[in-house]
């Protein structure tokens, strides 16, 4: 992100009275947030029933020199700062109508990933937790050995899911209820800080945030909507957990839960989501993969040979769009799609209709498009 811009985005969502839903609106209207200050005298052109109010809130300079300041920290601490119509933004995350406009990242790994999953669950993680998420993470590598973890570097499930995919060589994320300047809780540090090398840290909160209460409950939406599926290990009746779940619903991505006995308080919460249909039993690894339908076993040789050869005759415009995806065979997303083709939504859905009609191409979980 440019550095107008991303000034003038930390400061949009900073000033007092407006908030992230009121500068989401601004932006989506104006298209970036240097337009909103531009066109602050004139914004009823673009929203007709703006009240004025919000128009001389935006005349706040102790926003500016906050942002300013923010981007002098994320400079000097050499931090991404990744907007929401950057290629680098969660494509994933940008599908949710809440999602931030912008996130703060300091990492390497692919945050539009082909295999992106949650694992979540109590802070008070049992001995019968700690061995599912171990084997289940372990399983995982050996068949899906790209995929990527997030989690929420919290106490419990979360670090242990964190802790076993850097054993197993698998990149994994933190997303964070604070900016990151600081490790919370601190004794997570030594791992977050190998976290950085193998995989990364994530956060919409600038410097100086603290980890409040209602921090955890924004974060959760970030680690819900990055991700193709959710999983959650274990959970009391209540928890953090639980709202990861829903929020995952509300976005129309996957939810699991592994099961557990009916006396087991830290079970209670995985039992409840499989009676209520709100998530889908698992065992193992293999349950898990059958039901997102993931493709592990393709050979990747014959899968290029196959896309450079076997197509029937194809159209100028479907024929560029099999281009693209033969540069990309991880799978792309249909907003990178628009813009490398630069073909409308509107159009580019027929002609990926068509392609998938002539077997040619299929759909995975996320939104992504691949060749067969």
């Amino acid at each position: 992100m440019k550095e107008k811009e991303l000034i003038c985005s930390i400061a949009l969502t900073h000033i007092p009275g407006i908030g992230q839903t009121g500068a989401r609106n601004l932006y989506k209207a104006l298209g970036s947030a240097s337009e909103v200050f531009k066109n602050r005298k004139n914004l009823s052109d673009f929203l007709p029933n703006i009240k004025p109010q919000l128009i001389d809130l935006l005349d706040c300079q102790e926003a500016f020199d906050l942002a300013e300041k923010e981007y002098h920290f994320i400079q000097k601490n050499k931090i991404t700062c990744l907007g929401y119509k950057d290629e680098d933004y969660p494509s994933r995350l940008r599908e949710c109508d809440d999602a931030p406009l912008y996130l703060f990242y300091k990492g390497n790994a692919n945050l539009n990933n082909l295999q992106i999953i949650s694992v979540v669950g109590t802070r008070h993680i049992t001995e019968y937790g700690k061995d599912i998420c171990k084997k289940f993470i372990q399983n995982l590598q050996s068949m899906c050995p790209d995929i990527i973890i997030v989690s929420g570097l919290a106490y419990g499930v979360d670090i242990q899911a964190h802790q076993t995919a850097l054993q197993n060589d698998i990149k994994t994320i933190g997303v964070l209820a604070h900016g990151l300047d600081r490790i919370y809780p601190s004794i997570h540090r030594n791992t977050a800080v190998k976290m950085i090398d193998q995989g990364g840290l994530l956060t919409e909160f600038i410097s100086g945030t603290n980890p409040d209460r209602q921090n955890f409950v924004s974060r959760n939406r970030i680690v819900a909507g990055m991700c193709d599926a959710t999983i959650i290990v274990e959970s009391a009746k209540k928890g953090g957990a639980l709202i990861t779940a829903e929020l995952a619903e509300s976005y129309h991505r996957d939810c699991f839960a592994f099961p557990g006995r009916i006396n087991d308080e830290f079970s209670e919460g995985c039992n409840n989501l499989i009676r209520d249909n709100k998530a889908i039993l698992i065992n193992n690894v293999e349950d898990f993969i059958k039901c997102m339908c993931w493709d592990i076993n393709m050979n990747k040789t014959l899968k290029k040979e196959v896309q450079r050869n076997l197509f029937p005759n194809l159209t100028v415009e479907e024929q560029a769009l099999v281009n693209i995806l033969i540069k990309n065979p991880e799978g792309i997303q249909i907003n990178t799609l628009v813009v490398e083709s630069n073909i409308s939504i509107q159009k580019l859905n027929v002609l990926l209709f068509e392609l998938e009609m002539k077997g040619i191409i299929r759909t995975l979980a996320g939104g992504l498009f691949k060749l067969i």
